[in-house]
């Protein structure tokens, strides 16, 4: 497996964000808008434990229900070509977009988000977050 690099997930988020932004929020997209993109990778302490995988998910898909995240996108790893650049060793993926970093303080500290972490956070050994403003 590929060594892990700051330099390539951020690469790989922007990508990400950018279709992402574009898909989920195209009036703002044409409008200018600029988001504050929330990327966090997590790693199972079960690695190939499908019901811990499942639970993580419908976890992340409670936080759908939070105002202040204008789009959410929850993934896995894709079956693309290996690359030296590609790191696939995470077990789920969530991206986030905020209006601003106020939002996403504000979603650091929300109910929902909080039992999440609450509730969620035993399945999970590591999680890697990048967070990036637009330019």
């Amino acid at each position: 497996m590929s060594k892990l690099t700051r330099r390539n997930v951020i690469a790989s988020t922007a990508l990400l964000a950018s279709g992402v932004a574009g898909a989920a929020t195209t009036g703002n997209a044409a409008s200018g808008k600029r988001y504050l993109v929330h990327h966090a990778l997590f790693w199972l302490k079960n690695p190939g434990s499908e019901k811990d995988r499942a639970r993580l998910i419908e976890g992340l898909k409670t936080l759908r229900q939070i105002e202040v995240i204008r789009a959410l996108h929850i993934g896995v790893p894709a079956s693309t070509e290996k690359r030296e650049v590609v790191d696939s060793s995470f077990d789920v993926s969530e991206v986030m977009f905020f209006d601003d970093e106020a939002a996403q303080s504000a979603y650091q500290s929300h109910p929902i988000h909080q039992k999440f972490v609450e509730q969620c956070s035993h399945l999970w050994q590591k999680v890697v977050v990048y967070d990036a403003m637009d330019l």
